[in-house]
């Protein structure tokens, strides 16, 4: 992504002014698991396509692994109605995963599916800003966490608590695979006004939020307040092409792994932290040196 690109985005973005009001933020902030409910009464399983690559993007999740030396336990916050589950369970046999999301709809269509297995998948209802997810898997536990555009459905607010949750249940080594919506994502330019919160926050007709991020967030959210290693952060392009849509544009996301210390000392301290630590932590502006995306 060069400079000009940056400058152009940021000029599309600053003509956006206006805010949705008040008693409308606070109602989307606070209604979010139950709009994301009603996407799933109204989409079933039918939107979402099956996640095939993630295992091409994050090598953890295949057999053979240094984390398949015993059989490995994975947590997939915001499971939706299963699209990263099946692939990954398939291609890796020795995986257990756990799955949880803040729509009980979508969760009883995990349930449901022909493919679930309590010996290989659980799948809970849990609202990971607020439930604690250690009140059903063991504390520091769980070997990989994988967070696929699920953190942007969160308020910006109520991600640092998110954060502290999945700490708590995260093996000493364990690693948490992120990938979510980038800032200049073509899909926060084509905002129209009346959708924006906050900068980089935007509602959706249906309800739904959606927050896009710079690197530099993470690394405060994961880094900085969760006391985690940054192993890889950065931005990634992908180019989207539909010469029948006259579409010939770039989605920009964001990759990243993060590490729980070997001491588990920081990561108890984290979480003993949150109920002051999450209400306190700010987004600062973003880092908009993107030319090594």
């Amino acid at each position: 992504m060069n400079e000009a690109f940056v400058t152009r985005a940021q000029e599309t973005l600053a003509k956006d002014t206006s805010t949705v009001p008040e008693f409308w933020q606070n109602k989307y902030r606070t209604e979010a698991a139950k709009n994301w409910d009603k996407f799933y009464n109204r989409n079933a399983t039918n939107f979402f396509k099956d996640r095939h690559w993630t295992d091409r993007e994050f090598e953890e999740l295949r057999p053979g692994h240094t984390f398949s030396e015993q059989k490995p336990v994975l947590l997939e916050i915001g499971c939706g109605v299963g699209n990263f589950i099946w692939p990954v369970l398939k291609s890796n046999p020795d995986l257990k995963i756990f799955a949880c999301d803040f729509s009980p709809r979508a969760v009883r269509y995990v349930q449901a599916n022909e493919n679930y297995s309590e010996d290989r998948c659980y799948a809970f209802v849990c609202d990971i800003t607020k439930d604690r997810l250690a009140d059903t898997i063991p504390p520091h536990s769980v070997d990989i966490v994988s967070a696929i555009f699920v953190f942007s459905a969160l308020p910006p607010e109520k991600q640092a608590a998110a954060v502290a949750n999945i700490v708590e249940i995260l093996k000493p080594g364990g690693r948490i695979l992120f990938r979510d919506y980038g800032m200049y994502d073509l899909a926060q330019l084509r905002f129209k006004s009346g959708h924006k919160l906050e900068d980089n926050l935007y509602v959706r007709q249906d309800g739904t939020l959606s927050y896009y991020f710079s690197t530099h967030r993470l690394q405060e959210l994961f880094v900085e307040h969760g006391g985690l290693l940054e192993l890889e952060n950065d931005y990634t392009i992908k180019r989207l092409v539909n010469a029948k849509k006259n579409i010939d544009s770039e989605r920009i996301f964001v990759q990243a792994k993060f590490q729980a210390p070997i001491d588990t000392e920081p990561i108890d301290l984290a979480f003993a932290g949150t109920r002051i630590a999450d209400t306190s932590l700010t987004d600062q502006k973003p880092n908009t040196d993107m030319d090594t995306c």
